[in-house]
């Protein structure tokens, strides 16, 4: 009997996952805003693939403890709910954390003493309409083992399988740090700039003084890792960040999503958080700074009363 799932933050996301998953037959409950809700109680959830578009009956809520009987959890909210969505979580549910950022799982953990497993997350998605989900490129994921739990070791296949079956690329990774890492870094060198210039990937890549741009960030972000004693693969990680805008060429980064909708970002764990750690490692992260600082202000003229 395929295992129960539910999808903590059913955003673009936790929207695609999810979706997938039920397409597959596993049963998966939504949890997420009433807009998105209201829209796949009544007509289930639109998932516009790269090769299908279909409409997916899965039961959604509002109501967190409609997770409470899931066998598996997908934590898909933004890093700056990280925290008090976790306080709502069961610690006997396998908890996989598919969100940007490295610290999440250690957040999870220090806050509720939950083991999470953290997910690396290669997608473009949005939410274009109430309950409808485009997806634009990609849609694999990396999964791993960040405390070497024996418990969470053995559930590492099972649930590389489960997406496996749904379509859904999923590897199992020694070196889990290491991926998120490199997760991070492309969305440094992404992210806000998609954001400030309102562009998609591929316009990013194709102007010359954006890739400058963005191989400043992401050299930066590669020396803050190094200092951090992060053991990053055996990759070209500039050519990595090049292939991204070439495999999600008609994306938009999850940060320009936000600040269109007039949301917070998810800045401050990407480049505030290579900031942040520059400082403390004594490692200058000036291209990284400016593009943290943009994007703050951006968010404070989105905030009412300022």
């Amino acid at each position: 009997m395929p295992v129960r799932v539910a999808v903590l933050g059913a955003g673009a996301v936790g929207c695609f996952f999810g979706g997938m998953l039920a397409r597959a037959g596993v049963p998966v409950t939504l949890i997420g805003r009433a807009r998105h809700v209201d829209a796949i109680n009544a007509n289930g959830l639109f998932l516009e693939g790269l090769c299908f578009q279909e409409h997916i009956r899965i039961p959604a809520s509002t109501d967190v403890s409609m997770a409470h009987d899931a066998e598996i959890i997908l934590f898909c909210v933004k890093t700056v709910d990280t925290e008090p969505a976790a306080k709502l979580l069961r610690s006997e549910a396998v908890i996989v954390s598919l969100q940007n950022g490295v610290d999440n799982v250690a957040r999870i953990r220090a806050s509720t003493g939950i083991e999470a497993i953290p997910a690396v997350v290669y997608v473009g998605a949005a939410m274009t309409a109430p309950g409808h989900v485009k997806h634009s490129g990609r849609g694999d994921l990396v999964i791993g083992d960040v405390w070497r739990n024996a418990h969470l070791r053995e559930r590492l296949p099972g649930i590389a399988q489960m997406f496996e079956r749904a379509e859904v690329p999923c590897r199992v990774s020694e070196n889990v740090e290491g991926e998120l890492w490199t997760k991070m870094i492309i969305n440094c060198a992404y992210n806000a700039i998609s954001a400030l210039g309102r562009a998609k990937y591929s316009a990013l890549v194709r102007d010359p003084l954006t890739r400058d741009l963005m191989k400043q960030v992401t050299e930066e972000a590669i020396a803050v890792a190094r200092a951090d004693g992060v053991h990053l693969p055996d990759t070209d990680l500039m050519e990595a960040v090049w292939k991204i805008g070439d495999a999600l060429a008609g994306a938009t980064s999850s940060t320009a999503q936000d600040i269109a909708r007039g949301s917070r970002t998810e800045i401050d764990s990407l480049n505030g958080y290579i900031v942040r750690r520059g400082v403390e490692l004594n490692v200058p992260t000036p291209a990284n700074q400016t593009l943290h600082a943009l994007i703050k202000l951006r968010e404070s003229a989105l905030t009412p009363g300022t």
